[in-house]
């Protein structure tokens, strides 16, 4: 299922640029920072910093309108919890480990003015580090996709962008089950982000 949403964005992504003329397409490179979370009650609720990089296309249908795709690398930094073991017997308590994921947000992009863009869509994440057990003799800890939903501004200074947003998941990524909690354990990346880009042309 994951796959068939990434390569449906590819695709719409490449209709939606034929659609656009010359001085309406633009690709950029673009870095930052995460200040992310796993929410969920067996991790630790203090935001952990972690790393953003990679590239965008700005494909603007009217001086107004346009939409913003990109292809992103994402680290969220997790920290387990004191009682992690208690839900997860044979977990660890207060460890900290990395998810990265290639991230691929399609974002429609309105200028109300032209120093100013307001952005919002979903994206679909690819966990790339499969090594995340937490549980002995068990599997992965984390399913290997995730799907958010993205909202922020950003700033147009010439070929200089400046950014943030925040990203809610929607899906569960936990690969677990429940554990020994009373309620259905759910994890779901959240967080803030902070970047700066350059458009090259």
């Amino acid at each position: 299922m994951q796959k068939k949403s990434v390569a449906l964005s590819l695709i719409l992504f490449v209709i939606a640029a034929t659609q656009v003329n010359a001085q309406g397409f633009h690709l950029g490179v673009k870095a930052g920072a995460n200040i992310f979370k796993v929410d969920g009650q067996s991790f630790k609720q203090g935001f952990e910093f972690g790393y953003n990089v990679g590239a965008f296309a700005e494909l603007n249908f009217t001086s107004v309108i346009g939409i913003q795709p990109e292809l992103n690398f994402n680290q969220t930094n997790y920290h387990t919890g004191d009682h992690f073991g208690d839900i997860f017997p044979g977990g660890p308590n207060d460890v900290k480990g990395k998810l990265r994921y290639l991230s691929i947000p399609i974002l429609l992009s309105i200028r109300p003015i032209p120093l100013l863009s307001l952005q919002l869509g979903p994206q679909f994440g690819i966990l790339l580090n499969g090594d995340q057990h937490l549980v002995d003799n068990a599997g992965d800890a984390f399913k290997k996709g995730d799907f958010s939903l993205v909202g922020g501004a950003q700033l147009n200074l010439g070929s200089l962008k400046v950014g943030g947003r925040y990203i809610i998941g929607l899906t569960d990524i936990n690969d677990l089950g429940n554990g020994n909690a009373s309620n259905p354990e759910k994890w779901k990346n959240q967080g803030f982000q902070v970047y700066a880009g350059f458009r090259i042309f």
